[in-house]
């Protein structure tokens, strides 16, 4: 058994539950979320299907199904489109989904793929009505001359069926590819970014946003960097960060200007000069950025690392995390397999003390704050016995390979972890390796 980073730092990692999708393009997950509570989990996937997961309630029978994922509900959020103007393809591909908090017995989330972003309500039914005056049993209308009586409809018990709404439709805002949706702490607005703009908007109005970043220079040539992720702070509704392909990240206020050109605070890490080279400005890209659930730190991913800044604090990370040093040494042969240009996101736990990211040969990393230990976890078909407790994993980098480690060499590049989440509560994870995904949990003895 291995140790798990954590809450519990001593209990073992196993799995409770595996999905695979059906083999396919489009089947392709790419994005995965819990919702607040931690008692449902979304997945989107290249072919603009939302799949929802729900958590088993434990029972006598059962004592330890408590913890499993069950398909709850699944929907088509997005259909491919065509812009006759641009003579582009829109893809039907689900790029984020964000949940928003629960405010009744339904539960709400916003999707998105490369240009239109969704509210969705999803509802169940248990009970059905009956005895109506004015209709017959069968749903037709009635000759209202005939009826001589009123009745009382009652409602009666039916099997349980869950269904999905579209409620809004936010369209017509980016000209180019959005990246980030996230919902802001008042619960009223939310932001989307796409590569040089991010909109603000309201969740009741959807034919206008409010342009609240441009980074669009007058001659599209000068053309320096793009905006590769945006989030807003958990606490403050006015406050917001967005990434860039620099490596750069800025801290915007919303009440010091409408157009947040000029930012409130600017994270930049110096770069080694004795380390540049060609590769530098492509790894040092950031391909996701997420605030601690304090609002104290937030988290940026690159290529090779991934690092935790103190918003106190702008001139270097206080912690600094490698997830796959030994690539280094590969970065011309994933320059040619395009494999460089892959954007890993990262996830906290529910008390910030650790940090999850994905990478290559579905590995996983977990790395601990405070004690700094780190683990390599792999989610493969090979472990997908439920309850099979996961072993760490070593990646030698030359001379004499251990019998438990893996060769650099022999590491499988399509075999990627792009998307992971982090129960807001619990140490429970959702891994997504390509088609399928992954539910792990600490060991319960």
């Amino acid at each position: 058994s291995v140790v798990a980073v954590g809450a519990t730092v001593q209990d073992a990692v196993c799995l409770i539950g595996f999905r695979p999708i059906l083999r396919g393009e489009s089947d392709i997950i790419s994005t995965v979320e819990f919702n607040y509570s931690g008692e449902l989990l979304a997945t989107g996937d290249k072919g603009g299907r939302v799949v929802i997961f729900q958590r088993e309630q434990e029972s006598k029978n059962r004592p330890h199904s408590r913890g499993e994922y069950n398909v709850y509900s699944t929907f088509q959020s997005h259909e491919p489109e065509f812009d006759y103007l641009k003579s582009l393809e829109i893809e039907e591909k689900i790029n984020k989904i964000r949940w928003l908090p629960q405010q009744n017995a339904a539960h709400s989330l916003l999707s998105t793929n490369d240009k239109t972003i969704k509210l969705w309500k999803i509802s169940q039914r248990d009970k059905r009505a009956e005895g109506y005056n004015l209709k017959d049993e069968d749903g037709r209308l009635r000759d209202p001359f005939r009826i001589t009586s009123l009745r009382v409809p009652v409602l009666l018990p039916m099997d349980l069926m869950v269904e999905a709404s579209p409620r809004r439709i936010f369209a017509n805002a980016h000209t180019y590819h959005i990246n980030s949706i996230s919902v802001n702490s008042d619960h009223e607005t939310y932001l989307s970014a796409d590569d040089l703009r991010v909109n603000l908007w309201h969740l009741e109005i959807t034919d206008r946003s409010f342009n609240i970043v441009d980074i669009k220079p007058a001659n599209m040539e000068e053309l320096t960097e793009v905006i590769t992720a945006a989030e807003c702070h958990p606490h403050q509704c006015n406050v917001f960060v967005y990434s860039s392909s620099k490596g750069t990240i800025r801290l915007c206020d919303m009440r010091a200007a409408a157009l947040c050109d000029r930012q409130s605070k600017f994270f930049e890490e110096p770069e080694d000069p004795s380390s540049r080279s060609f590769f530098s400005e492509i790894i040092s890209s950031i391909s996701d950025v997420k605030f601690s659930h304090s609002g104290r730190y937030m988290m940026t991913r690159d290529y090779l690392s991934v690092k935790v800044w103190d918003l106190n604090m702008e001139n270097r990370p206080v912690e600094t995390y490698q997830v796959h040093e030994y690539l280094r040494s590969k970065l011309c042969s994933l320059y040619e397999n395009d494999c460089i240009f892959d954007k890993f996101e990262c996830c906290w736990n529910g008390s910030d003390s650790a940090i999850m990211t994905g990478s290559y040969n579905n590995f996983f990393r977990m790395f601990d704050r405070n004690t700094r230990r780190d683990i390599t976890l792999e989610a493969s078909r090979e472990n997908s016995k439920p309850r099979a407790i996961l072993k760490a994993r070593k990646v030698s980098t030359g001379g004499k390979r251990k019998k438990d480690e893996i060769s650099v060499d022999s590491l499988d590049f399509n075999k990627k972890i792009l998307h992971t989440a982090w129960h807001p509560k619990e140490n429970v994870i959702a891994v997504a390796a390509t088609n399928n995904l992954y539910i792990f949990q600490d060991k319960i003895n």
